[in-house]
C-alpha cells in the first residue's frame, strides 16, 4: 500500500483523524463532483434522485429527512432537476400545501448512470484496499458518523 505523502498541520496535530477526515470529504466530494457534472447533474441531486428510485412519489419534507440536507438547498435542487425534465412535483390530494416529487422518464432513466458513477466511484476509492480494509473502513465510517450524530459531547478535562 502506498504511504501517504499527507502532512498534518501542526494546528491539527491534537486531530490527526479529523483532518484526515476532512481530507478525505473534499477529495470525494471533488472526484464524485466531476463525474455528476458529466451526467449534468449537480452534487446532491443525486441523492435526491437515489431516494426518488428507491420510491417515488414522496413529498419533500420525507426526501427533506431522507437526504439530511436543508430546506432551502433541497427546494434549489428540486427546482432544478424540475427545470431539467427528471422530476415534477405537485400538491398532494390530501393538502394542497405539501408538495409530492415524482420522477419522470428521464428521471428513471438516470438508475444505470447513478449506479455506474457510484461503482467507478468506489473502485478509484477502495483501488489500494484489501476487501477487509474496506469492509472495516465502511463500519468505522458509519461508528465515526454515529459517535458525532449523537450530540455527546466529549467531557471537560476538569471533570
Amino acid at each position: 500500500m502506498p504511504r501517504s505523502t499527507h502532512r498534518t498541520p501542526s494546528t491539527a496535530s491534537e486531530g490527526p483523524m479529523s483532518y484526515a477526515i476532512f481530507q478525505l470529504a473534499r477529495a470525494h466530494r471533488a472526484r464524485a463532483g466531476a463525474m455528476l457534472r458529466e451526467m449534468d447533474l449537480h452534487p446532491g441531486q443525486e441523492l435526491l434522485l437515489m431516494q426518488l428510485l428507491d420510491r417515488d412519489g414522496q413529498t419533500q419534507s420525507e426526501l427533506l429527512e431522507s437526504v439530511g440536507l436543508d430546506h432551502s438547498t433541497v427546494s434549489k435542487s428540486l427546482r432544478r432537476m424540475q427545470d431539467a425534465g427528471l422530476l415534477v412535483r405537485e400538491p398532494a390530494a390530501h393538502d394542497r400545501r405539501v408538495m409530492v416529487v415524482h420522477l419522470t422518464d428521464k428521471g428513471r432513466a438516470m438508475r444505470e448512470p447513478i449506479t455506474a458513477m457510484w461503482q467507478a466511484l468506489e473502485e478509484t476509492s477502495a483501488r489500494d484496499l484489501s476487501a477487509q480494509q474496506a469492509e472495516a473502513f465502511v463500519r468505522t465510517a458509519y461508528a465515526i458518523a454515529d459517535a458525532i450524530n449523537s450530540g455527546v459531547l466529549p467531557r471537560e478535562e476538569s471533570e
